[in-house]
């Protein structure tokens, strides 16, 4: 069990058990995680009781898993229904939450309906703020398909919709009430989503475990592959280490934000780029070799460390080098970054701050000067 004063230790040794407890008094619950979670009756069982649940998934998903999720769940409830979504980040934003609303309101869902979050972090964080703001909150349960969901996304609260002027800008603290993982759904997973999900997975060695990091250097390749065993113990150690954090501070006041190591820049990415253009995990990727070299120029890691975490992250099939970003003023490309960062969640006053590493697996929030930034994305991408 995960609480908010120690982090159990990492060993590649124990098998995973596939239940990590997030402490939040009230607001605890579980994750489960699972090969076959889907038909394990008990994953279904002591959710709130109501007559109506509704399942949220997309145009992907659907196909897949709509039907095996309503199976597990129908035994439950009176009626089960469906919302389905296109795919893609492009869709996470106000016109396509109404969507879900719509379906909540036509079918008179009242206010002990259980939505079902089935999909990767876009369709969870969708559902989500759905569930918060419906009638001022109803239950909800984040089915993750995605390794990025799973491993991230999915625990933790975080609720949402994009705004053009910036990724999950308009959302709510709002926690599910169970998180259930089955591993099987990462088997049908694009190699490119696979990666993704690896940046992830890839943020918590850096930030808080470093022997979770080595462990990771040396069983890249399978991960990639998809080995069942080896993603299953991934799964579990992010999940802990995020429960870990998230048990000491739930609305990201101050150790939380730790969490977003490389999203500053990542965020940057994704918002001039246009959302879509790159995927979350790539852009988080490509922003922790950013945050790395920061890091560097401020004296907190050495080179050494730098290249070892670019290695890493490249070896999980994950750009290295940012984009050039271009608008329609002909601005320079580090100002239209900078840009984005100014209205990132952590920037106070104007002023952009970063989540900066050590290399004892430690990570903190500060503020960085634009001149550094600037020679920072010089190094990193043409700007």
């Amino acid at each position: 069990m995960t609480t908010a004063h120690s982090l159990p230790p990492f060993s590649n040794r124990l098998p995973a058990n596939g239940l990590v407890h997030i402490d939040l008094g009230e607001r605890a619950y579980d994750i489960h995680i699972s090969g076959q979670a889907f038909t394990t009756p008990k994953f279904w069982q002591g959710l709130p009781a109501a007559a109506t649940a509704m399942v949220v998934t997309n145009t992907t998903i659907a196909p897949l898993y709509l039907q095996q999720l309503t199976n597990a769940i129908e035994p439950h409830y009176t009626r089960v229904l469906s919302v389905v979504l296109p795919d893609g980040e492009t869709y996470k934003n106000w016109q396509h939450l109404q969507t879900i609303f719509d379906a909540l309101l036509t079918h008179q869902a009242d206010r002990k309906t259980v939505l079902f979050a089935l999909g990767g972090g876009v369709v969870g964080d969708m559902t989500g703020f759905a569930a918060a703001t419906y009638m001022r909150g109803v239950p909800f349960v984040q089915v993750p398909t995605t390794l990025l969901s799973q491993v991230d996304s999915s625990v933790g609260g975080k609720t949402g919709v994009n705004h053009p002027l910036g990724k999950n800008m308009v959302g709510a603290f709002y926690q599910p009430v169970r998180v259930v993982c089955d591993l099987q759904a990462l088997q049908t997973l694009p190699v490119r989503e696979m990666s993704a999900g690896l940046a992830e997975v890839i943020k918590y060695g850096p930030i808080a475990d470093m022997a979770f990091f080595d462990w990771l250097e040396a069983n890249m390749s399978e991960l990639r592959a998809g080995n069942a065993e080896l993603l299953s113990l991934a799964v579990q150690r992010s999940c802990e280490i995020k429960s870990w954090v998230v048990a000491q501070d739930e609305r990201e006041a101050g150790v939380r934000a730790i969490l977003n190591f490389g999203h500053t820049f990542g965020h940057a990415i994704e918002a001039g780029m246009g959302y879509g253009a790159w995927l979350h995990g790539e852009a988080v990727g490509c922003g922790m070799v950013m945050a790395a070299h920061l890091s560097h120029r401020l004296g907190l890691v050495n080179q050494a460390y730098v290249d070892r975490l670019s290695a890493l992250i490249a070896a999980a099939g994950l750009p290295t080098s940012g984009p050039v970003l271009t608008n329609s003023r002909g601005d320079a490309s580090a100002d239209i970054y900078l840009g984005h960062m100014r209205v990132d969640k952590k920037a106070e006053g104007g002023q952009v701050k970063f989540v900066l590493v050590n290399s004892a697996g430690q990570a903190s929030l500060a503020a960085a000067e634009d001149g550094v930034v600037r020679e920072v994305l010089g190094a990193t991408c043409e700007v």
